[in-house]
């Protein structure tokens, strides 16, 4: 594939069925080259190997349809589309339930209206994962029938990813190292349900009532401010912005006070105390803007173990990367996405008209 600092864009609307065919149709080789990669991570790096993780996304699916019945018929959709198996695409939902290894570091913020430019509120992060997975990646905008219109960046084939609602909600992922359980609802179907919300509560609503399989951090920007989601499969726990600083941000590991002992027990995941020491400094003066906001994400203190991170030597994480940056605009209903290092390359905006 060759290289465009631009990602492909997609467009698909309809009901569930009809829409996730589109899908399928639309991103078939960027669904298919996710599939070989899961495939190819998972045999590597997974005990029990594609065996154990297919066993995982079969018990998947009645938690799913209990929860969401519309979505499983829009990945049925998808895999028919692309002219792949239930249970390829179902593997790709669950593929961050499998093993560490296959969770990665990222580092998010929340930032309120901007009075000097007059711009509305942001949420922005660096996704940091498997280099290898850019070329999976596409701009999807579906507009689900009765439903709020979405635009998300992230693999083709998930049900959800990184991006925002027509609603004024937007959101950014975090891995959460904490307690896990066998089987539930797979995270990015509770992102999904979220997406169809359009206030802070609604959100955590949507996420509070599936059966949550994995631990996982949500970075919003909602109508009611900044506001950050420690999702655990026993709770549900949100940070807010402070009067003397309304500014979230969030890293790889656990801050609500009544997760302090998780945060002990599960340790520091790519450096994730420092760089959230790192990201609080550079946003600790306001106002902050849209130029602060990518500078930030741009920034190298303690290459390459940075909030702009860079492979490097360390053992476990050393060969994920900054795979895109992104700042998005829920109140202008766009968002600014980088193809690789924000250090490297440009922010290309995309707009849900």
């Amino acid at each position: 594939m060759s290289f465009t600092t631009r990602f492909r864009v997609i467009e698909v609307s309809g009901p569930p069925r009809q829409l996730g065919r589109q899908i399928g149709e639309a991103a078939r080789d960027e669904i298919r080259a996710f599939i070989a990669l899961t495939l190819d991570r998972v045999a590597g790096e997974v005990s029990g190997g594609v065996a154990a993780a297919s066993d995982v996304a079969a018990a998947s699916l009645p938690y799913i349809e209990r929860y969401a019945a519309d979505l499983v018929a829009e990945i049925r959709g998808i895999a028919e589309g692309a002219s792949v198996t239930l249970e390829e695409v179902l593997l790709l939902q669950v593929r961050n339930q499998l093993d560490t290894a296959l969770d990665a570091g990222c580092t998010s913020f929340a930032l309120p209206a901007e009075p000097r430019s007059g711009r509305g509120p942001m949420v922005a992060q660096n996704w940091d994962n498997d280099p290898a997975l850019s070329d999976s990646l596409v701009v999807l905008t579906r507009r689900p029938a009765g439903r709020p219109a979405l635009m998300t960046i992230g693999p083709a084939g998930l049900i959800a990813y990184i991006g925002f609602n027509d609603g004024g909600l937007a959101a950014c992922l975090n891995t959460l190292p904490a307690p896990r359980r066998a089987a539930g609802v797979p995270h990015y179907f509770t992102l999904r349900e979220l997406f169809s919300a359009t206030s802070l509560d609604e959100a955590v609503a949507a996420v509070e009532r599936a059966e949550r399989v994995i631990p996982a951090n949500i970075m919003l920007s909602t109508p009611q401010g900044p506001a950050d989601l420690e999702v655990g499969i026993d709770g549900v726990y949100v940070l807010r912005d402070g009067d003397a600083r309304p500014v979230v941000t969030h890293t790889n590991h656990c801050l609500h006070p009544r997760l302090r002992a998780i945060a002990e027990r599960y340790g520091d995941l790519a450096q994730s105390r420092a760089r959230k020491a790192r990201i609080d400094a550079l946003l600790d003066t306001l106002p902050i803007g849209f130029d602060e906001a990518q500078s930030a994400l741009r920034d190298h203190a303690g290459y390459p173990r940075s909030i702009c991170r860079h492979q490097n030597d360390d053992a476990e994480t050393g060969w994920w990367q900054t795979v895109v940056s992104v700042v998005i605009e829920p109140r202008e209903r766009r968002m600014h996405v980088t193809r690789g290092n924000p250090c490297q390359w440009p922010f290309e905006t995309y707009a849900l008209a």
